[in-house]
């Protein structure tokens, strides 16, 4: 079974964070049945962009790295204090330690942040969500910044807004399965 981390920070984007848990369940129930989604936060209790509530499985400090084969961050607002979370030391910790075991990190849109402060996307290409102040934190973060709708370097995948969010998924769900699995399950959920 692969195990996918879903890391959120306080502000995350609902659908961002949505299309994980309905590509990886799609797997799991019609696709090959080999991925599992856990979510995880620095407190039991998350708040979402648009002040929506939700209960994460796991707390940072209980992860299991060795448990799990990828990461993905859902990007948010800072309106709603994204960032706060997003650049905590405990947050970026849980980043460092994937890219150090060299293990499939997707993000989406402002989810490359992190990715970046954390140092896992220096000298790396990578996009983000595609304003310029977005844009020139991603590359006051040593990262080589391309301006198209994904990016993949090594095993880390970014994107520049919501609407790459189910391509970021299905892309990785075929890096811990295969492309065939994730081609069947796109044309199951009808994309």
């Amino acid at each position: 079974m692969k195990k996918i981390l879903l890391l959120l920070a306080d502000g995350f984007e609902i659908y961002e964070a949505s299309v994980f848990i309905d590509v990886m369940g799609w797997n799991l129930v019609e696709g090959d049945g080999t991925t599992e989604l856990y979510s995880c936060g620095l407190r039991k209790e998350i708040k979402s962009s648009f002040n929506q509530r939700f209960i994460v499985d796991l707390l940072v400090d209980d992860v299991d790295l060795n448990s799990f084969d990828a990461l993905a961050i859902p990007g948010g607002f800072e309106l709603y204090g994204f960032y706060e979370d997003a650049y905590a030391d405990k947050f970026l910790d849980i980043i460092r330690k994937f890219k150090a075991h060299n293990k499939t990190i997707a993000s989406i849109c402002v989810g490359a942040l992190p990715l970046a402060k954390s140092g896992a996307l220096r000298d790396k290409k990578g996009t983000t969500y595609n304003s310029l102040v977005r844009r020139e934190a991603l590359k006051g973060f040593g990262v080589q910044v391309l301006h198209q709708p994904i990016v993949i370097d090594s095993n880390m995948i970014t994107s520049w807004n919501p609407s790459t969010a189910v391509d970021v998924a299905l892309l990785l769900l075929e890096q811990v399965t295969t492309k065939a699995n994730a081609d069947n399950v796109r044309e199951l959920m009808g994309f």
